[in-house]
């Protein structure tokens, strides 16, 4: 004799299973192919430190994901505290000078300088400038 709790754990059990079925159906990302970002083109949004421009943040043909923005930073200000990921990044100067903490000590970077972030490794950013300091990064993720 099938009871109403046998009914309501099949039920649920549909559910479930359907719910799994979506999920496991989602369609991925699309990978990212070639493309150009023109500055003229970008759209910067205010912050509470200058403003930010998100480029791209999407898997490609061999990166889980290449994340690329462009921040402004105003001058005397920081763009976060120390911290650290798992992830590695690249900075690059674009206009302005900063200070960037590398490997636990402070250092000078100027107009086409470049910072590597390592894995793991505290760094941070800030404006000693007298104006603007303008920077892109490129982060990515890849499985291991």
């Amino acid at each position: 004799m099938i009871t109403k709790r046998d009914l309501a754990i099949a039920a649920g059990a549909a559910v479930l299973t359907l719910a799994g079925v979506a999920v496991a159906q989602a369609p991925k990302p699309a990978l990212l192919g070639p493309s150009v970002w023109r500055w003229d083109e970008i759209k910067f949004h205010d912050t509470d430190v200058g403003a930010y421009a998100q480029l791209v943040r999407a898997p490609t043909a061999t990166l889980d994901e290449l994340e690329m923005h462009v921040t402004t930073l105003k001058p005397g200000l920081s763009s976060h505290a120390p911290h650290t990921h798992p992830n590695e990044e690249l900075v690059i100067i674009r206009e302005g000078e900063v200070e960037v903490l590398s490997d636990g000590v402070w250092k000078k970077v100027g107009p086409g300088g470049v910072v590597f972030n390592a894995s793991n490794s505290p760094h941070a950013l800030r404006n000693v400038g007298p104006g603007n300091a303008v920077y892109h990064v490129i982060n990515w993720k890849s499985a291991k």
